[in-house]
């Protein structure tokens, strides 16, 4: 078996610099909102890697630390604490990210002292149980927390453990599902322990209603979604492929919140993305692929608004665009792109209070 520290596992492909520019973007928009209502946030990486790839690309640790301090807005946030934990079990890795940190401290001096890294040199389930057995102890609640979770395989992240460690209301998760490996291995010998830890049920009912004639890759990612929901707890969670350039799944991201607000921002961070290199995202929506391009394919978004809203009277544009954001894999910018040549059609009436233009607040629409 080839070590986590071999440097030949530590090239960054154009999809792990999508993944990092996604996360970047993605706590841009976190780290004000917690912060201004919060008195300590905290960011838990749990496969933290060594800190910078072979090309030079930075690891996720050194993105989120330079996402904060490069914030536009972090002069109005230095008076909260900021905690971060940078997790990685190998000890190689752990040293290296060591001392990649602290070249960004340096170059960052005077470090602000609201802002505490910690490098922890040990597995992540190890690592969050210490965290949970501390919070009993004290008998508090975790502060609002953003876990990301991005492991080279499937061991090491029980749900079990995912669902306590994130139950608290305002914790969020994005997590690496590794589900090429999963589906290949999930019927072999001798990895039933670690399929019951990683969907938090035994294999046999992770199986339950797949069929040979149905798609694995896509039974296993409506699985690990549902658990996501039922066991952790999380109101909303979105899976997004990673495709290759030969068109199959190499994995899914998953982001899992329990406020809207969140939902947006990771979506508003997904359709911002370049991913480059023959590496693209998708979603399904009703059997469907909807690629994240920049002029993506409306038609699954303009059967999808017709179908939940059907016979419906006076509904406001908000709902219709909330709709977009929550259930589908669109973003509220799509919406009125698809009202438009309806109403033009004639297939919705809408009606606009004097004084309103277009799909303005107060202009509401009647469905067939």
């Amino acid at each position: 078996m080839v070590s986590d520290s071999d440097t030949s596992k530590w090239d960054c492909p154009p999809h792990t610099k999508a993944k990092h520019d996604m996360l970047g973007r993605y706590l841009d928009g976190w780290f004000p909102i917690l912060s201004s209502w919060n008195g300590r946030v905290v960011f838990l990486d749990g496969f933290a890697g060594r800190g910078r790839y072979n090309d030079g690309a930075e690891g996720s640790p050194l993105v989120a630390l330079r996402h904060l301090l490069d914030h536009r807005y972090f002069p109005q946030m230095r008076h909260r604490e900021f905690v971060f934990y940078f997790v990685e079990a190998n000890r190689d890795n752990a040293e290296s990210l060591l001392k990649e940190v602290e070249a960004f401290k340096t170059e960052r001096a005077p470090w602000p002292a609201k802002v505490r890294v910690h490098v922890v040199n040990e597995k992540f389930d190890v690592t969050a149980n210490s965290i949970l057995d501390t919070l009993r102890e004290q008998k508090r609640n975790l502060a609002p927390t953003f876990a990301f979770v991005d492991p080279f395989g499937y061991s090491g992240l029980p749900m079990d453990l995912l669902a306590a460690l994130l139950s608290y209301p305002r914790s969020e998760l994005f997590v690496n599902f590794m589900v090429g490996h999963v589906q290949r291995f999930i019927t072999r010998d001798g990895q039933e322990n670690a399929m019951r830890s990683l969907f938090g049920m035994d294999v046999r009912d992770v199986l339950n209603g797949f069929s040979e004639e149905a798609d694995r890759v896509e039974h296993l990612r409506a699985v690990y979604g549902r658990q996501l929901q039922e066991r952790v707890g999380f109101d909303h969670v979105q899976s997004f492929a990673m495709l290759n350039s030969t068109g199959n799944i190499g994995y899914y991201l998953f982001h899992g919140t329990r406020h809207r607000a969140g939902v947006k921002l990771m979506k508003d961070a997904m359709w911002k993305i370049d991913p480059g290199g023959g590496f693209t995202f998708s979603d399904r929506l009703a059997g469907q692929d909807v690629l994240f391009t920049p002029e993506p394919d409306l038609r699954p978004l303009r059967a999808e608004i017709l179908r939940h809203f059907s016979g419906r009277q006076g509904v406001p544009v908000s709902e219709i665009e909330w709709h977009a954001i929550l259930y589908t894999p669109y973003r509220e910018t799509h919406v009125r792109p698809v009202l438009r040549p309806l109403e033009q059609d004639g297939v919705i009436a809408v009606r606009r209070p004097a004084g309103k233009r277009q799909f303005a607040d107060g202009v509401t629409i009647n469905f067939p």
